[in-house]
């Protein structure tokens, strides 16, 4: 039985728009009709979750629990996210509405345990939000890998890269934000990560794994591909 994608989206739109050409490109269609039903709630007024996280603004959680029930009321089966961040709070969420859920740091986790043996470092290039919470660390010290991150300087360069005004939400992906991110997983290389995870739903729009020496783990390419089987479609042949 087919089944229909709901993209809670908006978080940013250019994470959003990455995770559909994703789901389109992976999926193995050759008509239009071959392809997936997908629903996008694109929704940027959730308000910042690293502000949150740290206490510094107001919960994303009604928002995000709108947000699913609009896509669940218009069809969808399932929800998968393209914001990292946004996870911390699907609990809640859960807490007030029942839906099924695609995570991308469990699948991250999946892919990295099944495809990464003898890995026992990673570096993280995330949001401030991501690493307070530890988001990956948890998912990841299951697989047995530890998990490090941009030390105060990259991190700093990585986070403005992302979120400053000639960031990558702000639809700059060359130049200075991509140099930034760059420089931040090679540094974590340098430290001893044995692959680079993309915390960021922005990182893989400037960050690609040729440009790395040691594995690109994608969770939004993992979570992709994992929504198009789940869909009940077949994966396009690499």
């Amino acid at each position: 039985m087919k089944k229909t994608i709901g993209i809670m989206g908006g978080m940013g739109p250019e994470a959003t728009r990455y995770m559909y050409d994703l789901i389109i490109t992976r999926t193995d269609a050759g008509t239009d009709q071959d392809h997936i039903h997908v629903i996008i709630n694109s929704y940027p007024q959730v308000p910042l979750r690293t502000d949150a996280i740290l206490k510094q603004g107001p919960s994303p959680t009604p928002f995000l629990k709108e947000g699913i029930e609009a896509l669940l009321n218009a069809g969808a089966d399932f929800v998968v996210m393209p914001c990292v961040t946004a996870h911390h709070f699907i609990p809640e969420v859960r807490e007030e509405i029942a839906f099924d859920f695609v995570s991308l740091l469990d699948e991250a986790g999946k892919w990295a345990g099944a495809n990464l043996s003898g890995i026992k470092t990673a570096g993280l290039i995330a949001s401030a939000g991501a690493i307070e919470s530890r988001l990956f660390h948890r998912v990841f010290a299951a697989q047995g890998i530890e998990i490090i991150s941009p030390e105060a300087q990259d991190l700093s360069r990585a986070l403005e890269a992302v979120f400053g005004p000639k960031g990558i939400k702000a639809g700059h992906t060359t130049g200075g934000p991509r140099e930034a991110i760059l420089s931040a997983a090679g540094a974590l290389i340098d430290r001893g990560a044995g692959a680079i995870i993309a915390g960021c739903t922005e990182i893989p729009l400037v960050l690609r794994p040729q440009d790395i020496s040691v594995p690109l783990i994608e969770p939004m390419k993992i979570a992709a591909e994992v929504c198009i089987l789940k869909a009940g479609y077949r994966l396009k042949p690499a």
